[in-house]
């Protein structure tokens, strides 16, 4: 058990709701942030529990914020902590937000769930990440849930928009780049980690992948000649159309 959920199940301060396997996933992903002065963004801080647990958790260097749509979160303010009341879908709040704290180290999203939220957060403020900052985004199984504005494989949820990542990361080996090529995302991502419910983004600033060999080679390579490649085709198009087969 790590010191998160250990502090989780201790807990008698404020009210802390999270899925028990989610600890893990922190511990991997934080760890390397404690006793820093880390800056910590979550949305969606609910009864003020996961802040306190933060704080706790970072060390007092840390620097933590939050963000809620529900105005009497603003009580919940106290020593180690700042809190700011506004509509995590409201672009132009969270524009005005990254201008009044410091460069976010780790952003954590859990705040309403839905999916123009999720979106409108990872636009807005990913690109506010530092360098070798991380950006996790909790409970995603929402993109499953209808009443989320979730379905399976439905256009437009936080899950399908996520999957564009997984191309972004790979541009670098795109022949299509009139379809894929590299943005500031592939510059600036080293990996992606999709857990159950969570999806965590690493940032690294990338160079372009180079590929090298190393030892003595003491076997011929059986390399296919374009040529032959072109054979296998056409061969491949005679059979099919003589035996009427389909792709």
């Amino acid at each position: 058990m790590n010191d998160l959920e250990k502090y989780f199940n201790d807990n008698k301060g404020r009210l802390i709701d999270k899925w028990k396997h989610y600890f893990e996933i922190y511990e991997k992903h934080f760890s390397r942030f404690r006793g820093t002065d880390v800056c910590v963004l979550e949305i969606g801080i609910y009864q003020g529990g996961s802040l306190q647990m933060w704080k706790e958790y970072f060390g007092d260097q840390c620097k933590i914020y939050g963000v809620d749509v529900n105005p009497h979160s603003a009580s919940l303010k106290e020593e180690g902590f700042e809190i700011f009341i506004g509509d995590q879908e409201d672009r132009k709040f969270l524009q005005l937000l990254t201008k009044k704290i410091p460069k976010i180290d780790i952003l954590i999203d859990d705040g309403g769930h839905l999916m123009s939220q999720q979106i409108a957060t990872f636009e807005e403020l990913f690109p506010c990440i530092s360098t070798n900052g991380v950006y996790l985004c909790e409970d995603l199984h929402t993109s499953y849930w209808e009443r989320y504005g979730g379905g399976y494989r439905k256009k437009n949820t936080f899950i399908e928009y996520s999957k564009n990542f997984i191309d972004y990361v790979n541009a670098w080996h795109s022949e299509e780049q009139n379809k894929l090529n590299v943005n500031e995302f592939t510059r600036t991502t080293n990996s992606l980690h999709y857990y159950d419910s969570i999806l965590v983004v690493e940032k690294k600033q990338m160079k372009k992948p180079s590929h090298h060999k190393t030892g003595k080679s003491e076997i011929l390579e059986n390399k296919v000649s374009s040529e032959n490649k072109k054979n296998i085709k056409s061969l491949t198009n005679i059979i099919k159309s003589r035996f009427k087969i389909n792709n």
